[in-house]
Parts: structure tokens; sequence; C-alpha cells
């Protein structure tokens, strides 16, 4: 029997979609360069009950599986391939329980990660991971991509607030992990295993994730630097020194040029880059004095700091219109996602600066200071071969350079098709070997989204 039959035999009509323009339109993230496979069929379920009906229809037709969220991931990790069902998760949209108690929530992966917010904070509770997609990125995503975020300098990834899974297994079987005690050392971390895993290990059906007190109103502070090696000093000595920033960005001079001349925000053109920096807490008001008081000893050309939310946000604001801003520019946006360790940032934004003039790519440079992770934007015209192979070749030196520095290939977007040729530039033959078991116990057939990652 075809994937069609054994699917329509096992769901109600209106979980399907055969029709060829929808089921494209479902099939594709956000990567750029990363092409999709034609699938055959859309399929949406509603509940676990119907994923394993899924899983079960493609074991039995013998076709692959590839499973999304909302598809706003950047590596092609979501991408279709040929002759698969294509599983959406977005009608799986509902939060299932809030214990302020216990201070966790259980929620279907097709929750939008700014929805999940937004319930929680009407509990008085905190749900911190947030990717710059949070207000369209679902949680089944950040799960599967382990999503950092601008506030990850203080809190982590998703990883960190990830208490426990429900998985449907390629075998069709539902495995649960985890628990809703605070505390749990029984048997491996199963949980952790499947953070990240991009839908190679299985599909997730549930998520519990742990939730952290309403954090106060933060403090703001902006500092503008003329010299790189400044600025990467001055982070050093901040968290030498015991501070615990929320926030710490880091905008250079190309992208502050670009994002004064589209909104006019009165922005110092000249300066070499631009850290932004937030702290909260009872005592964030002198603790941001304190931070400020390090950039101007570290070389800071001006600093200002504030105490009021508002005003904050005001200061903030740079930080978010800089993608929309290189948008203006109608030209194939390509962003970069690697990290080093905080010490080695200044290296990696100089030489991220000199592999663009190599290659004749203009790259401006915008990313997470306080963890060291950057996100270079390689700006080109898509519809140029040249530029094309310039951008390329550039993508590919930056990845060497973090791993050089001693960082990593892949800090927050995840690996998908786009990184999945670096792995073994990071990972040792041993683990990567024990990775690769680990997928063959787990999907023996190789039908969980195959040919990605790993």
């Amino acid at each position: 029997m075809t994937i069609v039959s054994e699917l329509t035999a096992r769901l109600p009509a209106d979980r399907l979609q055969i029709d060829g323009e929808v089921v494209a339109s479902y099939s594709q993230d956000r990567a750029v360069f990363e092409q999709a496979g034609q699938a055959v069929v859309l399929a949406m379920p509603t509940n676990t009950a119907e994923v394993v009906a899924v899983v079960e229809a493609a074991n039995a037709a013998n076709v692959p599986i590839v499973a999304r969220g909302a598809g706003t991931g950047l590596t092609g990790a979501a991408n279709a391939v040929d002759g698969c069902v294509v599983l959406s998760m977005h009608r799986m949209d509902e939060i299932l329980e809030i214990d302020t108690t216990n201070r966790i929530a259980r929620l279907q992966p097709g929750v939008i990660n700014s929805d999940l917010k937004a319930a929680v904070a009407a509990e008085g509770l905190f749900y911190p991971p947030d990717p710059a997609s949070f207000e369209m990125s679902s949680i089944g995503g950040n799960v599967a991509t382990n999503a950092g975020g601008l506030c990850c300098v203080k809190y982590g990834v998703t990883r960190d607030y990830v208490v426990g899974l429900e998985v449907v297994l390629a075998s069709g079987q539902v495995m649960k992990t985890g628990r809703k005690t605070i505390k749990s050392t029984t048997g491996f971390d199963l949980t952790g295993l499947f953070v990240g895993s991009e839908g190679l290990l299985g599909i997730i059906t549930e998520v519990t994730v742990k939730l952290l007190p309403a954090p106060p109103p933060p403090a703001t502070a902006v500092a503008y630097f003329d010299q790189l090696t400044a600025v990467g000093d001055a982070i050093v000595r901040i968290f030498r020194e015991g501070h615990e920033p929320a926030m710490m960005e880091i905008l250079d001079q190309p992208t502050l040029r670009q994002v004064d001349a589209v909104y006019n925000m009165d922005l110092d053109i000249d300066a070499a880059c631009l850290l932004l920096i937030q702290t909260v807490g009872d005592n964030s008001a002198s603790r941001i004095a304190e931070i400020a008081s390090i950039c101007r000893d570290e070389g800071s050309t001006f600093v200002h700091h504030v105490d009021d939310p508002d005003e904050g946000d005001m200061l903030i604001e740079v930080r978010r219109r800089a993608w929309p801003a290189f948008e203006k520019l109608g030209k194939s946006l390509l962003p970069e996602d690697v990290a080093v360790p905080r010490q080695r940032l200044p290296e990696l934004i100089d030489g991220i600066q000199k592999i663009g003039l190599r290659h004749d790519v203009f790259m401006p440079v915008i990313g997470h200071a306080g963890d060291g992770n950057m996100h270079p934007l390689l700006v080109f015209d898509g519809n140029d071969p040249d530029e094309i192979a310039r951008a390329l070749a550039a993508f590919n030196d930056i990845v060497a350079l973090a791993v050089e520095l001693g960082g990593t290939i892949a800090a927050e977007h995840g690996v998908g098709t786009l990184k999945r040729r670096f792995v073994s530039d990071e990972l040792d033959p041993v683990q990567l070997d024990v990775q690769r078991q680990m997928k063959k116990l787990l999907d023996p057939d190789g039908r969980m989204n195959p040919g990605k990652a790993l």
C-alpha cells in the first residue's frame, strides 16, 4: 500500500493534505541554499495517538518522516526529503498544565514560545529561553534545536529548562522521560539526549519545562567602543569581577550604520561597535552602574545607563532592528552561528572582518557577546553565482575560525544540512561514532529525518 492509503486508513481526512503547493509550503525552513526534497503528503496530527498512527503508516509503507515545528529554523533541519511524510506539529498547540507549586509547565510541541511566556507570566512566572523568533517559533522546534536567545548569558538555553518529554520512537512506541519532581537520579538522562536531536531520534509530542519566578524590571547600559580589543577587555573584566548580566549584545560598525540609515536612531556610526547590557535583580541598578564604570575604564568612548525599564527597552531597540534594517537592502541574507570562549571574542570578530575583506563579502556582525555567540550576517546577491560562491567560501572560513579558536560550529541554530559537513571538525571520532550508534539503536531503518545532522 502507498503512504497516502496507509495514512488515510489511520487518520481523519482533515489531518492530511496531498495538494502539491500546500505540501511544498510545509517542506522547507528558512535556510538559504538548503534545498528541500519533494514530500508525498503532509500530516497534521492533533494528539500523540495520531502521531503514533503516522509513524506506523510510514513504517508500513517504508517511507521516511520529517517532523517540523513552525518552520523558522535556519539550517534545513526541517526540510523534506524525497518521498517522505512531512509531519507538522502546528495543531498540537495546547498548554496542558501550569503547576505554580512546582514551577513547571506541560505543553504540546506546537505551542508558540511567546504564548507560553505570556501564559506563565499571568501566573507570576517566567520561561527564559528567548530565540529571536520567539513570537513565531514553537517550543517543539526550540527543543529539537536546543534554541538559545538574547538572555542565554544569564539563564542558559532551552536544554536547561526541559525536565521531561513524551516522544514517539521510530518503532511507534511512546516513551516518557523525566519527572515532575525537582530531583531525580534514576537512569540515564534521556531527556537531554532528545534535546537538540533535530528529529533524528523520535518525534517529541509533549514537553515539560521548568519555570522561574518573574524577574524584576531590568537596568540597561549602552557603551560605544572605537577598538575591538577594548570591548573584549571590558567583557572579560565584567565577568571576572563577578557580574552576571542578563543580556550582553554587540553590534559592529556596519550594523550601526545600516540601522541608523533605515531608522534614524542617532547612533554613533563612527564607533567600532556598540555593547548593550542588561542586569536584573534587586541590585540591578547598582550592578549596571558598576558595569558602566568598567566600560569607561576599558576605553569606552560613550557610556549611558538607566534603571527605568521603558527607557531601557528604547536603548535595546537598536538590537531588535538590526535584521529588519538589512532586509531593506533587498538582498539575500545568510546568518552564521558560531561561538567561542568569551576571551576569544575579539579574535573572532577581527577574524570575521578579515574574512569578509578577503572574499569581498559584506558581512556585518551582530551577536550575543555575553556567551561568545556571534551571528555574522552574509549579505549578497542571491542571483549572482560569483557572489554566492564568495559568500559560501566566507561562511566556511568563519566555521573553521570558530573551531580554531576553541569554539563551536553551531551555537544555537542547530546543524541540519547546512553544517552537517563540519560536524567531524568539532566532534572527535569516538564521540561521533557513539552518537551514530545511538541513532542506529533508536532508528534502525534510518526513517527519522534522514540526511540531517550526523
